[in-house]
């Protein structure tokens, strides 16, 4: 299974964390002690990031992992922990694979946000190129352009968290990266989203150039019942913990409450 790790009371209502390219459950790290008082949180890592190998890919040659691959194998996670349904949080293409779950397996999902992510990602040729640049030469090249991607100013790529980030980086498994860039490359959800009936927040960042508000609204618009909100923060809006902290528990504890699922208190 994919490498993860849990907190929270294990009788409160599950919560997935998916993380964006190139990062790990980290990327989550700021928010996990608020999200952990009342939801049993799994986070987890991508194939090759972490410490997720990326042999669980199921074809990892060059263009043929799918988004589809990717939420099997969080499905697996959940099938694993005996969860039928659970809320869903993602960061970018974290946030494709709980939207592919939702529009293809709505049953499992009680409640969907997406966080800086797409309901496609562009054309799918700067992704295969970038697979191909990895494959033939590590992360190293993406290392001086990916804090401009990540993070809204340059004393935001100059933290703690920025840098434990970069280091996930630095040690994906090319393999793995290259194989998500695959993924990414031939995602497009656009004629799905209709699909998704759980109740989604999209959060979209004012400053993200990686996927600008015009990817947060399109999601927005597309999903009958999305809810869009802004905020000041770049591509990883975990670099603004309290916004988005407070941004995700309004929105799970509303659709915990609307399924009548009992949300532990604060503290």
């Amino acid at each position: 299974m994919l490498h993860h790790h849990l907190t929270g009371p294990p009788d409160a209502p599950p919560l997935v964390l998916g993380p964006s390219l190139g990062t790990s459950a980290a990327v989550w790290a700021p928010l996990l002690p608020a999200l952990s008082r009342r939801f049993r949180v799994l986070g987890f890592d991508l194939p090759g990031h972490g410490r997720s190998p990326a042999e669980l890919l199921p074809s990892p040659e060059p263009g043929r992992t799918t988004v589809g691959d990717l939420a099997s194998l969080v499905l697996a996670l959940a099938d694993h922990h005996g969860w039928e349904r659970f809320h869903y949080a993602g960061i970018s293409l974290g946030g494709a694979v709980g939207a592919h779950l939702a529009a293809h397996r709505p049953q499992r999902i009680a409640s969907l946000a997406l966080v800086c992510s797409s309901a496609r990602f562009g054309p799918p040729e700067p992704w295969h190129e970038r697979a191909a640049l990895v494959r033939a030469e590590g992360t190293t090249p993406l290392l001086e352009t990916s804090p401009g991607r990540w993070f809204a100013s340059a004393a935001g790529a100059d933290t703690p968290f920025a840098r434990r980030l970069l280091a996930d980086l630095a040690g994906a498994d090319p393999a793995g990266y290259a194989a998500c860039c695959d993924a990414v490359a031939g995602y497009d959800l656009r004629s799905a989203l209709h699909r998704i009936t759980a109740p989604t927040l999209v959060v979209g960042g004012s400053l993200d150039t990686a996927t600008p508000p015009a990817h947060a609204r399109e999601l927005a618009a597309g999903i009958p019942v999305g809810r869009l909100r802004l905020l000041d923060c770049g591509h990883l809006a975990a670099e603004s913990p309290r916004e988005l902290e407070a941004a995700l528990l309004s929105h799970l504890q509303q659709a915990a409450t609307e399924s009548g699922t009992r949300v532990p208190p604060a503290g």
